[in-house]
């Protein structure tokens, strides 16, 4: 499947060749504390698969919780994260759903790091809910 995306102010954008099925949801502490959320959405794939449109994100490296070094590309001007490297292996790409156009019809068909999830996440759905605020 192809898609395109970029960063929340539109300076580094992205398209790639995704296999829908690659797309997870990780738990892991790192992931929390990129996003200020209990989780974040991924579609993994190689390197070779994505070519930047637009912009040059900046990079920030940091041992993973498995030991392994991972490099986060953000927008330098924004903030927004955009991918991570060294996701599986080290020539694997992990594109973050937030900054997919797609992202509508990408649904995780895994999770994983899940002794990190915080306690409460199956209990969200039954929290009142408005369309729109």
């Amino acid at each position: 499947m192809q898609i395109d995306g970029g960063c929340h102010c539109g300076r580094v954008t992205f398209v790639a060749e995704i296999d829908p099925e690659q797309v997870s949801i990780c738990h892991c502490t790192d992931c929390q504390s990129l996003t200020g959320s209990p989780f974040r959405v991924t579609v993994v794939c190689s390197a070779e698969q994505v070519r930047l449109t637009g912009g040059t994100p900046k990079l920030y490296t940091k041992l993973g919780d498995n030991g392994r070094p991972r490099q986060q590309h953000f927008c330098g001007d924004c903030g927004a994260p955009l991918f991570t490297s060294g996701e599986g292996a080290p020539g694997d790409w992990g594109i973050r759903w937030g900054s997919i156009r797609q992202r509508d019809q990408l649904k995780p068909r895994r999770q994983k790091w899940c002794r990190s999830a915080v306690r409460w996440i199956d209990e969200i759905t039954g929290l009142p809910a408005r369309p729109g605020d």
